[in-house]
């Protein structure tokens, strides 16, 4: 599975702990930055391309998810879900990375760095990635109804 990832400062080494640790477990990791620190960097940039990067993967068959990194996950799940066909969760333990994946099929997940420990972010991203979406019909149904306002703008009941 590709698996495209970025951050800001505040996740410059988790990130780079991800890239290792995913890559070596068989993770094909696309960088998206920063490449450096910079406290002043701007991090919807990193995290709009990243999601973008999913998205163009996805509808073109590969099995590709995302990783959005910051101090508390918030902004970068913001950013990456301005991109149509994204669905970003900020997930916080175990279960909501598991149920983002389950009920909403999420396919980026954000992560706030500086609110867990290197192994408490990294079992969480790992519990995203490996669960996956069952295709329930009335998760496919509310999933649809979300893509359907995406495109649209029109609320369906």
């Amino acid at each position: 599975m590709r698996v495209h990832i970025a951050t800001d400062h505040a996740g410059l080494e988790l990130s780079a702990h991800l890239i290792r640790h995913l890559g070596e477990k068989g993770y094909e990791m696309v960088d998206h930055g920063p490449q450096s620190y910079d406290p002043q960097d701007d991090y919807p940039a990193f995290c709009l391309r990243a999601a973008q990067a999913v998205v163009v993967d996805q509808r073109s068959g590969v099995e590709a998810l995302g990783i959005v990194l910051g101090g508390s996950g918030n902004g970068e799940q913001i950013a990456a879900n301005k991109v149509r066909g994204i669905r970003a969760a900020l997930a916080w333990n175990l279960e909501t990375a598991r149920l983002a994946r389950e009920h909403n099929d999420a396919n980026v997940v954000a992560v706030g760095g500086r609110q867990h420990s290197l192994d408490e972010a990294t079992a969480i991203i790992e519990a995203f990635l490996a669960e996956p979406f069952p295709g329930e019909e009335r998760h496919v149904r509310r999933i649809g109804k979300i893509a359907h306002y995406e495109t649209t703008g029109e609320v369906q009941d």
